[in-house]
């Protein structure tokens, strides 16, 4: 997944973006409310973790500021134990769900893991496509039931192109979904991800639309 983190505690902050870049996530960082409605104003994240106590902006302003813009992306609120009323006030404002601090990392990353399922339509934890089966808890893919080994990239794009299959994904979701925004790009780097999973799965497997971007198709 690519998610935004937002949180202003440097400690806590880096703890969940190493924890979860070790999962095989794609972290953004900010560190105030202002700068965290901007970029999810125009940038795209599978979920976003939204601290409620932050400066410049609280996280319940911009939570309530980009449901107003119609942004569906799925919020978790990191609250205080005491802070009942802002967990309340988040829930009725357009969150997901919500953490209170202190909390498990592992909590967290199963929270985040049920948040992108709902968020796209599939009730079941596993994602299946003909033979392939991810399962995203272990951070496991099986292919006519072998585990398979793959790069932290190359799962990041699997995941990315099952949970978005019949759909057309752009060159620069997929870079994006891949590479964190201070991460080095080599210019060849998605072709060389593509052809590493083609070799894996079929060469039929992947369908590039040229000028556009790549897709699986829709089992019929």
């Amino acid at each position: 997944m690519r998610i935004l983190l937002v949180e202003d505690d440097e400690l806590l902050g880096d703890a969940i973006t190493t924890g979860l870049k070790q999962d095989g996530h794609t972290i953004e960082w900010v560190k105030d409310g202002q700068t965290a409605e901007g970029v999810i104003l125009r940038d795209q994240f599978d979920v976003v973790i939204l601290d409620i106590s932050l400066p410049k902006k609280s996280g319940l302003e911009v939570l309530r500021a980009v449901r107003q813009e119609k942004i569906s992306t799925p919020i978790l609120l990191l609250t205080a134990r005491d802070s009942v009323d802002d967990r309340i006030k988040g829930l009725d404002s357009g969150a997901d769900d919500y953490l209170t601090k202190p909390f498990n990392l592992n909590e967290l990353t199963a929270r985040l893991r049920a948040i992108s399922r709902r968020s796209s339509g599939r009730a079941e934890p596993l994602i299946t496509y003909g033979a392939i089966t991810i399962d995203p808890a272990a951070h496991t893919v099986k292919y006519h039931d072998e585990e398979i080994k793959m790069s932290r990239r190359e799962y990041a794009l699997l995941y990315s192109l099952l949970e978005n299959k019949g759909k057309v994904i752009s060159r620069h979701q997929i870079i994006d979904f891949l590479y964190g925004w201070n991460e080095e790009i080599d210019s060849n780097a998605l072709e060389v991800h593509i052809h590493h999973l083609r070799k894996k799965f079929g060469n039929d497997f992947i369908h590039t639309i040229r000028g556009v971007g790549y897709m699986v198709q829709k089992p019929e």
